[in-house]
């Protein structure tokens, strides 16, 4: 008979996984390669951005002070040419967006309000802004500008470039992979039999991971048989930093996940948790190896991803993961009868406004692919009123 395992609230379930996930280490890879990578290092300065006081438009430079009827023009400064003229009382250059300001020139007045005549600029308007960048009133040398743990998007990639940085230390990729247990498990494309379901599990999991940045190192579906899955399960575990096994984590009969790992070594911190859905979740470690055994439906698994296993990845991507929490007004009522459970549910948030949608329970996949977030109820509510303020995970 198998040993009933107590179920231990997410909070505490947190706890414990907060002492383990050991960041992987750090190297230098160029900045094509960065991408979704997490800095392991701050990154400064040692530039001024603009390096020099520039043109915000195409205009005319002049001395903010000089109040002349017409402005001789003696020069025309394209952007990457250096002015070769310093400009006096009564003179301008025209200047293009991004070039740099002639000596003598504090400001540029825009085309639009202008017009040229016999090599002379005259004012046809009216232009109070100064239209100009200037010098390291973005950044100043010594500055930082990206702090380490954050992950590198393609905005952090040009602040990077624009400062001359061809090449980022970064933390390397955890390495993470995928085994869904089940016989009656078949991949996608192939011809389904009686009895048979499609490895939704496999697909969405290894999207997950791919996601948050992690070395997707590859699934393998693996039938109800116990050598099969310990001689997989070990070979997973001994090639990844992370392993995530869907199914066989319950009470059933050809659930052996849980005590197939204690003979391989794994400890097991855990192995039910207070969350709906997702209650039958293991999370183990061999050495620095981190085991989460997921339930077999699909939308607790899509659940306990977001909810329990992406923390422990991004921190072992040397990366601390706070979720997007959003403030919403509940545009409908919502009851349940157990409220023993933290309770996640599919909604939509559109303008501040949550939108219960249909949901049918842990094996509706097809609800999460219409919403855009997670309503979280916590555990001994059980009811929710029309037009609470409540909190949505954004997903």
């Amino acid at each position: 008979m198998k040993k009933e395992e107590k179920m231990i609230l997410r909070e505490d379930a947190h706890k414990i996984m907060s002492q383990y996930g050991t960041p992987t280490r750090i190297e230098e890879v160029s900045l094509e390669e960065s991408l979704g990578r997490v800095l392991g290092e701050d990154v400064f300065s040692d530039l001024e951005m603009p390096p020099f006081d520039k043109s915000a438009m195409d205009g005319y430079a002049v001395n903010s002070n000089d109040r002349s009827e017409k402005y001789e023009i003696v020069e025309t400064i394209p952007a990457g040419k250096f002015p070769e003229k310093a400009i006096i009382p009564g003179q301008c250059s025209k200047i293009m967006t991004g070039a740099p300001l002639p000596d003598g020139a504090d400001r540029v007045i825009k085309v639009e309000v202008t017009e040229e005549d016999n090599g002379y600029m005259y004012l046809t308007g009216e232009d109070k802004v100064f239209n100009v960048c200037f010098r390291g009133e973005d950044i100043r040398i010594g500055d930082k500008i990206l702090g380490k743990g954050k992950m590198m998007r393609s905005q952090e990639i040009g602040a990077a470039a624009s400062l001359g940085y061809n090449k980022v230390k970064v933390h390397k990729q955890v390495k993470a992979g995928l085994i869904t247990t089940g016989s009656e498990i078949i991949d996608p494309g192939e011809v389904l039999r009686p009895g048979q379901i499609y490895n939704s599990n496999g697909y969405s999991l290894s999207a997950q991971l791919i996601n948050t940045g992690a070395e997707f190192a590859g699934r393998k579906i693996v039938s109800d048989d116990r050598s099969l899955l310990k001689d997989f399960f070990e070979k997973m575990i001994d090639s990844v930093d992370l392993t995530l096994i869907s199914g066989g984590v319950s009470m059933g009969e050809f659930d052996f996940v849980p005590e197939l790992l204690e003979e391989l070594g794994v400890i097991v911190h855990f192995n039910k948790v207070a969350i709906q859905p997702g209650k039958p979740t293991l999370f183990g470690t061999k050495g620095d190896k981190i085991i989460f055994g997921l339930p077999g439906n699909p939308v607790s698994t899509f659940v306990i991803f977001e909810v329990l296993v992406k923390p422990v990845l991004m921190r072992m991507a040397g990366s601390i993961f706070s979720p997007v929490i959003l403030k919403g007004r509940m545009q409908k009522g919502f009851k349940r009868r157990k409220v023993e459970r933290d309770l996640f549910i599919p909604v939509n948030y559109e303008n501040g406004i949550v939108k219960l949608i249909e949901y049918h329970g842990s094996a509706h996949f097809v609800s999460l692919s219409k919403s855009n977030g997670l309503l979280k109820i916590p555990r001994g509510v059980s009811e929710i009123p029309e037009d609470e303020i409540v909190d949505v995970r954004q997903i």
